[in-house]
């Protein structure tokens, strides 16, 4: 059995599927989902937004909760997805467009905004004159991708689908989890969810804070050691693979 126990903090779907990812390789897991997803109510001029997707020259859909309600969205409302133009920053949030038979461009290696704006077939899209971007992310989300496009000319328009907030627990239930468990590292899976986990750490955070801990990106590895995290595990991914190649080649605490 491997040495690892971890504790997961995706939103609750998430958790679910990635803890049987890890347990089919001997690793295990508890959930405490730290991001709770909440679809945010559509004005009356939503419609006419999501029918400008039809023309517009890049989608970039930066999560798998954009993905899921902007087909949902598209379908209420009658708009059929273009099949191609659409780009992700990871390959999980793809294979939810995929499903649906679209055609969809995403990094290779890297599942953050960064490694998205050095793909080559997003620079191609771009290649037109005037070219037109929508955006489908939740609310609050990172400004790079916006700054960067139009810096290249584009024109940049945000579907903003849902917001994200942590789930209310009662005090103590992280180091409780955690110690419970018998957990011995930690996952989060972006800036907000890992702002949220010291959050609810509390004042526990100096202990917790000393456990190794596994980020998506650099950016997040970043802003862990602002926080206090003392061993910081880049992933360089978000997805399933990605974690668990970086559990794979991280050797666990002594118990």
């Amino acid at each position: 059995m491997n040495p690892w126990r971890l504790l997961l903090t995706r939103p609750e779907e998430d958790c679910a599927a990635l803890a049987q990812t890890l347990a089919a390789a001997g690793i295990a897991s508890a959930s405490l989902p730290l991001l709770a997803i909440e679809p945010l109510e559509a004005g009356p001029a939503h419609p006419l937004r999501l029918a400008g997707i039809t023309t517009a020259h890049a989608i970039i859909v930066v999560s798998k909760p954009a993905a899921r309600l902007l087909l949902a969205q598209l379908d209420q409302a009658g708009i059929a997805a273009p099949h191609a133009g659409w780009f992700t920053v990871g390959e999980a949030t793809a294979g939810i467009l995929k499903a649906r038979g679209l055609e969809v461009n995403f990094p290779a290696a890297g599942d953050d905004s960064e490694a998205l704006l050095g793909l080559a077939a997003l620079r191609q899209a771009l290649a037109v004159p005037a070219p037109r971007v929508f955006i489908a992310r939740g609310e609050g989300g990172r400004e790079l991708l916006a700054e960067r496009l139009a810096e290249q000319g584009a024109s940049v328009e945000y579907l903003q689908l849902y917001r994200r907030s942590l789930p209310h627990y009662p005090q103590g239930t992280l180091a409780r989890c955690v110690d419970g468990e018998r957990l011995n590292g930690l996952v989060v899976s972006s800036g907000q969810g890992l702002a949220h986990l010291q959050q609810l750490a509390g004042a526990d955070w100096p202990r917790l804070s000393r456990l190794p801990l596994f980020v998506p990106s650099p950016r997040v590895a970043e802003q862990a050691r602002e926080l206090g995290a003392l061993k910081i595990v880049d992933c360089r991914g978000a997805g399933a693979a990605a974690l668990l190649a970086a559990v794979q080649r991280t050797a666990a605490p002594a118990p």
